[in-house]
This record gives structure tokens, sequence and C-alpha cells, in this order.
């Protein structure tokens, strides 16, 4: 199956989400007590559960659990409004028992049925249950395919950076840092030296 446009998008916005939530500003891991925040929080951030699903998303980090992942695998490969619902996917992944009762009150939103979906499939992406991190969305993929790229190769030039990824530099990442450093200063901050 293929990674859609749509779940590759939105999984790297939901990765970045659970990393800031992490580790605090002083670099300690708080991920437990910010979950349990976003939790409480469900309530109020309801309103954002079609436009920002993965703000929401992290209330359920850890909240399922996968009985069938190939019923995901074909989640995964579909676009937004192709989602199927969430009661056709209960048999193939089941609710953490501490996460039933924000179900529920997910389930009374319009729109709660598709979320349920969306947040399991980004969890299941999130721990690496396929290659999907990897893989090329598909319509990439169809491009690749139709432009003639070489199928030998094999995407791996030795420059792999901290995901696992290729990020196209000689390793240098001093480059990053000064870059980072002036938007700091261009953004009114001082340079750290």
């Amino acid at each position: 199956m293929k990674l859609s446009r749509f779940f590759d998008d939105l999984m790297a916005v939901y990765q970045a989400e659970i990393e800031d939530l992490k580790s605090d500003s002083e670099g300690k891991n708080v991920l437990k007590a910010r979950l349990r925040e976003k939790a409480q929080q469900l309530p109020l951030l309801l309103p954002m559960m079609d436009s920002n699903p993965e703000m929401l998303a992290p209330a359920f980090h850890q909240a399922f659990i996968f009985m069938n992942p190939l019923a995901l695998e074909g989640v995964i490969s579909k676009e937004a409004h192709q989602l199927p619902a969430w009661s056709a996917l209960t048999k193939s992944v089941r609710l953490e028992p501490w996460a039933e009762a924000l179900a529920k009150l997910v389930l009374k939103e319009e729109g709660g049925d598709r979320f349920l979906v969306i947040a399991a499939a980004l969890e299941y992406l999130l721990r690496g249950h396929r290659g999907a991190q990897t893989a090329a969305p598909q319509s990439e993929q169809d491009e690749d395919d139709e432009d003639g790229g070489d199928d030998d190769y094999d995407g791996d030039d030795g420059n792999v950076g901290r995901y696992g990824r290729d990020d196209g530099d000689d390793g240098d990442d001093r480059d990053l840092d000064e870059a980072g450093a002036d938007w700091l200063v261009e953004q009114g901050f001082d340079r750290k030296e």
C-alpha cells in the first residue's frame, strides 16, 4: 500500500507536535504530563477537529491497540474524503480503557467519527507499523513512474540525516545552526555565542 498525500502531509505535522510535547525548555521529558493536559483540554479543542486534527490527536497518543494492522494499511492509502467510518475499524482497532471516555466525547461531535480514524492512522504510522515514513506519497510515486525514473537507484547516497532520511547535506550541520541563529536575530533575539 502507498501512503496518501493527505497522511503524508498530516504525519509530518503530527510527528512535530509529539516531538514538541516531549520536552520542556530545560530538556526534561514531560510528555506524559503534557499528554494529560491535552486530554483535559480536548473539549476546548473540539472545534479544531476538522481543520487541525493533529492538534487533538496527541490526546489519543498510545490510545490504540491494532488488532489487524492490514486494515490500517488500507486507511493510510486514502485521501481525507475517502476515509471509512470509525465503526468499520472497531474490529481492527481497539481503544485503551483510559481513552474510551475521550472517544465518546469526540464521537458526539460532528466529524468525530472521521477524526478517530485519522488519529488511529497517525498513531499507526508514528509507531512504525510500516515503512511509510520513508515511502513517497502515492501521487509522487506515480509521477516518478511517468518520468521514467531510475528504478535501480535505492536513494542512499550516504548522506543520512537525523531521522534516517537523506538530508542532502554533506554532514556539516554548522550551516543549519548558523541559518537558525540568523533567523532568530531577524526575529529580534540576541545572537547566542
